[in-house]
């Protein structure tokens, strides 16, 4: 449940006065996409109707906007996206670090150009709660993101659905996981936007979820060469860090992320844009005349 009176950590605010310096002085600001994983994934849902079949959901996560990422970076990024292929925009939290001032403008402006037939939608990181949640959910509200938060929208094509729901941060004890699953749509997969991945343990005991959405982790910022796994894990992160686990019967997925947090170096770990296209095992039925 949530935490009214969760503070923004003392370290947090000393880094504040440097951090706008130091992301302004970098020598290589510019957006390139040979600097990113364009990662794509392909997911079978038990309960997906075939009118969902090969359905594409890009889910951006982890922007951390102000620290080492720039404004500048962010809209080419965004340019980038929207030349991709896919139907929905997912957004999985920490669109900020240290500062939201003036960042939450560049933050609508960046957001409202990203297109996708079928929305965006997104959910909080633990960030966004220390730098403003209110802040932030202006921002989603002013460029056109649906908020997801505790929350559940139900996606409909001829006559097939699929519960897309989201939860709060864990880490600010923000979630509400019970709340979610009074909303769900019987009879119908179910996706989950979870800023924090550790967050599977609870969402997977259910039985009612089918995927689960992540970030947090930034892959560890290290990534083990020829094992896909990192030996950093950071509180909620250190159970499913990076990349695609199976979780009781539920399908956890962590992204990599966008950008970084305290340290810009990433090795064999590189930004992450995912690409999630949903396949169905369910047969079609062909008459015969």
């Amino acid at each position: 449940m949530k935490d009214e009176n969760v503070d923004t950590p003392q370290a947090m605010k000393i880094r504040q006065g440097i951090q706008d310096a130091m992301t302004h002085s970098l020598p290589d600001k510019k957006f390139n996409e040979k600097n990113i994983d364009l990662v794509e994934i392909d997911i079978e849902l038990d309960k997906l109707g075939r009118n969902f079949r090969n359905y594409r959901i890009l889910n951006l996560t982890d922007i951390h906007l102000g620290q080492w990422v720039n404004p500048e970076y962010l809209e080419s990024l965004v340019d980038y996206v929207n030349t991709l292929n896919f139907d929905l925009i997912t957004l999985t939290g920490d669109y900020v670090s240290y500062v939201l001032s003036d960042y939450d403008k560049v933050l609508e402006k960046c957001f409202s150009k990203l297109k996708a037939d079928d929305g965006k939608y997104g959910v909080f990181g633990n960030h966004d709660h220390w730098m403003s949640s209110d802040i932030m959910k202006s921002v989603f509200e002013k460029s056109g993101i649906v908020n997801l938060n505790n929350d559940v929208s139900i996606l409909e094509r001829d006559g097939d659905f699929i519960n897309l729901c989201g939860v709060d941060s864990c880490t600010v004890c923000a979630d509400n996981l019970d709340l979610v699953l009074k909303k769900l749509k019987a009879d119908a997969p179910s996706i989950l936007l979870a800023h924090e991945p550790d967050f599977a343990q609870h969402s997977s005991q259910t039985g009612k979820i089918d995927l689960q959405i992540s970030g947090h982790s930034h892959g560890g910022q290290f990534i083990i060469p020829g094992f896909k796994t990192t030996p950093f894990r950071g509180p909620n992160s250190t159970k499913y860090p990076v990349g695609l686990y199976k979780v009781e019967n539920m399908i956890q997925y962590t992204s990599k992320g966008l950008g970084t947090n305290s340290f810009r170096l990433r090795i064999n770990c590189k930004p992450e844009i995912t690409i999630i296209t949903l396949r169905s095992n369910k047969k079609q039925k062909i008459p015969i005349e």
